[in-house]
């Protein structure tokens, strides 16, 4: 059976979404490097916040870490000319220990990503309702060692039961992650070697 094309699907839904008008779009985003070039992407059809959701990134250094670099990348970015807004969430690790209670030697791509996906898409719709939001996607596509199908699976369970409608995605696609990896150098990002939780920084991963 063949894979969804998921990069596809969303451009058929903007083509239809953003005829008239730029809808409010929420980006659920891990990092400035992750939001870049999925930034470029979606500024010319949707009015962006970014909601920067990273919860679980250990240690508490590491999350304020990236939370500056999110926030100075859309101080110093305009995609599409536009400013983009941010919405910074709570760092709370305690929660991620619970979730994933049991799944501490997971490797990493297995069933503890899974649950990492659906904290982040489930909190995602629900500030996407609170904010009045058209609809919400994230950056995790973006990334080459992230899997779109198990993404999208969790962002089309969160608009379930949330209501708030998802946007599908495959970021990497169309060079999206190498696009990435440029506007990194551009502006200079820190970038990270290892996904964010305790258990992504463990070598035998």
């Amino acid at each position: 059976m063949p894979k969804e094309n998921y990069d596809r699907r969303m451009q058929e839904e903007i083509a239809i979404l953003c005829r008239d008008r730029a809808p409010r779009l929420l980006l659920h985003s891990c990092c400035g490097p992750c939001s870049s070039a999925v930034l470029e992407k979606l500024c010319p059809f949707f009015d962006v916040t970014v909601y920067y959701y990273d919860p679980n990134i250990h240690p508490r250094e590491e999350y304020d870490r990236r939370a500056k670099e999110q926030a100075r990348l859309l101080e110093e970015m305009r995609p599409a000319g536009k400013r983009v807004g941010l919405i910074t969430g709570e760092w709370d690790a305690e929660n991620w220990f619970g979730l994933t209670r049991g799944l501490e030697d997971e490797k990493e791509g297995g069933r503890r990503c899974e649950v990492c996906f659906e904290m982040r898409l489930m909190k995602t719709a629900e500030a996407a309702l609170r904010g009045g939001f058209d609809l919400f996607t994230t950056t995790l596509t973006v990334s080459p060692h992230k899997d779109a199908d198990k993404v999208n699976a969790a962002g089309f369970r969160a608009e379930k039961a949330t209501g708030a409608r998802y946007l599908p995605s495959d970021f990497k696609k169309r060079d999206g992650y190498l696009r990435s990896l440029r506007l990194s150098a551009e502006y200079g990002l820190y970038r990270q070697d290892y996904c964010g939780c305790v258990y992504s920084m463990r070598k035998d991963s």
